[in-house]
């Protein structure tokens, strides 16, 4: 009978409270969580997906469709919403190795976001970024047929676009996350003509 290796110890990364499963979003920034989809195009390779929510909103603030991803974009990309979002105070993922590189750790702990890991196995503790990842797969990715990574790139963001703006979401009172609305005749004063003026509400 053969003896299994031992297996170096490995420390698990919780905050001071505990928290790091059970914290519940409670505002906007609150907590945002992302994750990674696979799929591929019609040639058979692959393309690798990273999704990024806000919990409380449910709003997908960003969709990246790539051949590969590694922590590095995974950075670049939170970087970017960071300057156009501001910070969450927490942002919660998996285990994978883009999201505890040490990199990006280091990177959000200089910027005060703390870091919610779940439970290795345990896709259900990240449940709001996991029914996200569901609708994904079973509204567009399963449907579609991508030809190249350009198609899917086009295809994925507008099912992102019409998910924040369009489709109601029960959690959000039948109401978009973001929906895109139309501020009706507003008049200017140096013209005295009436301006439509469009927004989009986060």
């Amino acid at each position: 009978m053969k003896v299994p290796q031992k297996q170096a110890k490995r420390r698990r990364l919780w905050l001071n409270d505990g928290s790091c499963v059970r914290l519940k979003p409670c505002r906007p920034n609150h907590v945002w969580s992302y994750d990674f989809v696979a799929d591929r195009t019609f040639d058979g390779r692959p393309l690798k997906i990273l999704t990024v929510l806000d919990e409380y909103s449910r709003e997908c603030l960003a969709i990246d469709v790539e051949r590969s991803l590694q922590s590095i974009d995974v950075l670049e990309r939170l970087a970017e919403l960071f300057v156009e979002r501001g910070l969450p105070e927490y942002i919660r993922s998996d285990n994978g190795p883009e999201f505890v590189a040490a990199q990006l750790r280091k990177w959000l702990q200089r910027l005060g976001v703390g870091t919610l890991f779940i439970e290795p196995g345990s896709p259900w503790e990240n449940g709001y970024v996991e029914s996200f990842n569901g609708k994904l797969r079973d509204e567009c990715l399963n449907p579609e047929l991508f030809s190249t990574l350009m198609e899917a790139k086009v295809l994925i963001e507008q099912w992102r676009k019409e998910y924040n703006e369009v489709r109601p979401h029960s959690a959000c009172g039948y109401q978009p996350p973001a929906p895109e609305t139309i501020v009706p005749l507003q008049l200017d004063s140096a013209t005295l003509h009436p301006v439509a003026i469009s927004m989009s509400l986060n």
